[in-house]
């Protein structure tokens, strides 16, 4: 057989495994990607709508121009009140980037160090997690400890904890996922534990900490670290998809901000204005410049593009975590990118 035989018979059986595969995606998600690109912004998040969203929220920040400001959907769909760019929203995961800089900040005044282990800061878990004598700091903040998730825990969802210690007894007296630095993976209970870390280390809840040493330098006024900092009228109510409820009431204990605050915060990062001297060197050893977050009724996606040095932040508060919304907010999120750099002047 020639070798132009062969690559022509490669091709079709290309042609025709990609086919196959088609059948394997959910077709909102097809639909979803293939729909003839919008010209904005806006026109994109009432096609969000369109897939199942709820509410959207979207925040763009391109250098030299003025901040832009998009909403579809509901803010409280019981109420009928319209979502608003301005709302408040639970940030979920990309708390974590908060904690990072808090981390890096502590570190460099000498108050934490990236190589001390777990069963030296916390003597208490030595003998409940595994491994805790070689896990470094440096490991829990870059998910390399192979600390399980508590999410992970089989009881999780359906007997949720009640408080912070009853969480943190999902992760506890399991086998390592991994040994520590041997791989990668994702695990809320290394910033569950690091959050304690720093309000031992300095005396007072760390929220205090990443308000007066982050958010006040920033100008960040309507960035909050917990539901009881806030007026509940002004976060944006969560869904979950056959659930009946408003989840915005329930207590995530993590952070809340509007779009354009997490907007100011990540530019802020990734320019370096976060820091003070030698911070950033740290940091960046250390963890991401962007981040997402997923919890109960509220998704949330912070990106900034250095080729276009462009901030976009996007907030969708419908959830389904047996569905697709995760994958649909993803592919909403690359068309909003697409459409901002068509539209660059």
């Amino acid at each position: 057989m020639t070798k132009k035989k062969v690559k022509r018979i490669l091709r079709i059986l290309f042609i025709v495994a990609s086919i196959s595969s088609l059948w394997f995606v959910p077709w909102i998600l097809v639909k979803a990607w293939i729909l003839p690109l919008p010209n904005t912004v806006q026109e994109q998040l009432k096609e969000g709508l369109d897939h199942g969203f709820d509410g959207m929220i979207v925040y763009v920040d391109q250098a030299g121009k003025p901040p832009e400001f998009y909403a579809a959907g509901w803010h409280d769909r019981k109420k009928k009140i319209p979502a608003y760019p301005q709302a408040l929203f639970k940030i979920a995961s990309i708390t974590k980037l908060y904690i990072a800089v808090a981390t890096t900040k502590l570190v460099k005044e000498g108050r934490l160090s990236l190589d001390k282990t777990l069963s030296e800061y916390f003597p208490e878990l030595a003998e409940r997690i595994e491994n805790s004598d070689e896990i470094t700091l440096r490991m829990m903040v870059q998910h390399r400890s192979g600390i399980p998730n508590f999410v992970d825990h089989p009881d999780f969802w359906t007997k949720p904890p009640k408080n912070r210690q009853e969480t943190l007894n999902y992760a506890l007296d399991l086998p390592a996922d991994f040994e520590p630095g041997e791989d990668y993976g994702y695990s809320n209970t290394n910033y569950m534990l690091i959050e304690d870390l720093i309000d031992k280390t300095i005396g007072y809840p760390h929220q205090k900490y990443i308000k007066e040493e982050i958010l006040i330098p920033l100008e960040l006024n309507n960035t909050f670290g917990s539901l009881s900092e806030v007026n509940i009228d002004d976060v944006m109510s969560g869904y979950y998809v056959g659930i009946d409820k408003d989840f915005k009431t329930d207590d995530s204990g993590l952070m809340l901000a509007t779009a354009e605050d997490v907007g100011k915060f990540l530019r802020a990062l990734n320019d370096g204005s976060v820091f003070n001297d030698g911070e950033q060197e740290i940091y960046s050893s250390i963890y991401v410049y962007e981040h997402t977050g997923l919890i109960v009724g509220y998704q949330s996606i912070a990106k900034y593009y250095k080729d276009i040095d462009t901030v976009i932040i996007q907030f969708n508060n419908t959830t389904n975590f047996n569905g697709y919304d995760w994958n649909l907010a993803e592919i909403i999120n690359n068309r909003i990118e697409k459409i901002v750099r068509k539209n660059r002047s």
